[in-house]
């Protein structure tokens, strides 16, 4: 039962640590990535759309992203959808295609991009108490219900406290390596 516990806590952890890493992507560090805009919601036809379903997303260049619309009639939209997204990006198309020149970083938008990095890392630490804390929960509820033992409770919450351990350290070596990124010329 524990176990069980456990093993299902492991999992939802891995799923926070992989929604940090997606998320982690998206941030800039000074080269042309497709993960910078793919997520990016364009209305298309009223329907907001992600850009990935949009278009095909490649990086000819280390400073260029281009951009090929399934759908010529989608450039305006697609453009305006990056521009709304706030990513520093200007678009430029020729009607078929749209080229985004990625501009180097500044120091200061660098240190900026740390910031959002050191934050990020913090909610995906709270995201992961969270699940602590929801199957300390269980524990307590096994117990009160006669299902485990008080010394089962116990070996169960030390167990989850190196759980708990173990992606943290996991959490920060992703953004101790996401801000060595950014922080590169």
């Amino acid at each position: 039962m524990i176990k069980e516990l456990l093993n299902e806590t492991e999992e939802r952890m891995q799923k926070t640590l992989e929604s940090i890493e997606e998320d982690f992507k998206s941030v800039r560090t000074g080269r042309a990535s497709p993960a910078l805009v793919e997520r990016v919601l364009v209305d298309y036809y009223g329907i907001p759309t992600p850009l990935n379903q949009l278009a095909a997303i490649s990086a000819p260049e280390p400073q260029l992203l281009l951009i090929r619309p399934y759908d010529t009639g989608a450039v305006t939209a697609i453009e305006k959808g990056i521009l709304q997204a706030d990513l520093g990006l200007n678009p430029g198309n020729d009607g078929r295609v749209i080229r985004i020149p990625i501009p180097r970083l500044t120091e200061e938008r660098r240190r900026e991009l740390v910031k959002v990095v050191k934050r990020r890392v913090e909610e995906g630490k709270v995201a992961l108490r969270n699940i602590r804390r929801d199957a300390l929960e269980e524990l307590r509820e096994y117990e009160n219900e006669k299902l485990i033992s008080e010394d089962d409770r116990k070996r169960g919450q030390d167990e989850l406290q190196k759980l708990i351990d173990r992606f943290s350290t996991r959490v920060d070596e992703i953004g101790a390596r996401k801000e060595q990124e950014i922080m590169e010329i």
